[in-house]
């Protein structure tokens, strides 16, 4: 059963140099119970459409498309309905807990907030139900943490933190953008695992650059460049059999692959290159590249790809 079908999706915003287009005509669906990877540079859109999802969007931003889940179209609920399903229903992991998590409350407070509002427990239960989750995310000592503020806890903890404060309400949908982000490779190699324990069973769309750490959560891996999907597949078959050239130089930017960047750099999202998006940067450019967008070609069951290659 398909959890979230997104159609045509598109996310734009107004400059004055233009219209900034983040996310353009984005088609993707996650199903129940699967984990979908989010791939790209920073400034391909991923965060963008996150945020879409959720509907936190600034009020300036021109958002277009369909959104379904469970049924119900996102985009067409009132406000009041997306705030009984924003953080209870669908959730968001946010990315930089140094910035995410309120300085001056104690974080067991801080969840229980979360609880309280949602799950509409006293604020004694609300408190004890916070501290069984900073245990479920392996906190040591949870019942001192909980008293604890932000600034006392290392770069890890407050990741934990943020995941505990993400699922404390037990959604059924979680958007986690950049879990692993700054993270030494010890610490993001306990997050991973934490966040495959924690989010089994649930549907998460996991946003990020760290295409290794995707590797291991997600079942699906879809790849994100200049507003528009590039490609998508299982993601075994992502990392041992890309198609598009834009994912074959992605892994090969790997540590574990040499670390040989793509060249060239991410292209203007107000003014992108006519033709395929990627043709720029793309070391098997032909002229059909530089003229025609190539639409999304079925390569097998559940691998597609945006590339004139693979036709």
């Amino acid at each position: 059963m398909v959890m979230l079908d997104i159609i045509d999706l598109k996310a734009h915003f107004p400059t004055p140099d233009g219209l900034v287009k983040a996310v353009d005509s984005v088609d993707l669906q996650i199903e129940d119970n699967e984990r979908l990877g989010l791939i790209g540079e920073t400034g391909s859109g991923k965060t963008v459409l996150g945020m879409s999802i959720i509907r936190l969007l600034p009020p300036s931003a021109i958002v277009e498309g369909r959104m379904i889940y469970k049924g119900r179209d996102l985009l067409r609920l009132t406000e009041e309905e997306m705030r009984r399903l924003r953080g209870k229903e669908i959730a968001m992991i946010l990315q930089n807990p140094t910035t995410s998590l309120n300085p001056v409350l104690k974080i067991g407070d801080q969840i229980a907030e979360v609880i309280s509002l949602h799950l509409g427990l006293g604020k004694r239960e609300a408190k004890a139900r916070a501290v069984q989750m900073l245990e479920a995310a392996m906190i040591p000592e949870a019942e001192r943490r909980a008293e604890q503020y932000p600034h006392e806890l290392s770069g890890g903890m407050k990741e934990r933190v943020m995941i505990a404060m993400g699922l404390a309400s037990h959604p059924s949908f979680v958007i986690a953008d950049e879990p692993t982000k700054g993270l030494d490779a010890r610490t993001k190699a306990e997050i991973i695992s934490l966040i495959q324990d924690m989010t089994s069973g649930r549907s998460m769309l996991m946003i990020t650059h760290d295409l290794a750490a995707a590797g291991e959560i997600c079942d699906r891996i879809a790849v994100l460049y200049a507003g528009e999907i590039l490609e998508e597949a299982g993601a075994e078959t992502i990392l041992s059999d890309p198609q598009h050239p834009y994912t074959q130089g992605f892994i090969r930017s790997l540590p574990s692959q040499g670390l040989h960047p793509i060249s060239g750099s991410s292209p203007s999202l107000i003014d992108p290159p006519s033709g395929c998006r990627f043709h720029p940067r793309c070391p098997y450019v032909m002229e059909i590249c530089k003229r025609e967008h190539p639409q999304m070609i079925r390569l097998e069951r559940g691998h597609s790809s945006r590339c004139y290659l693979c036709h």
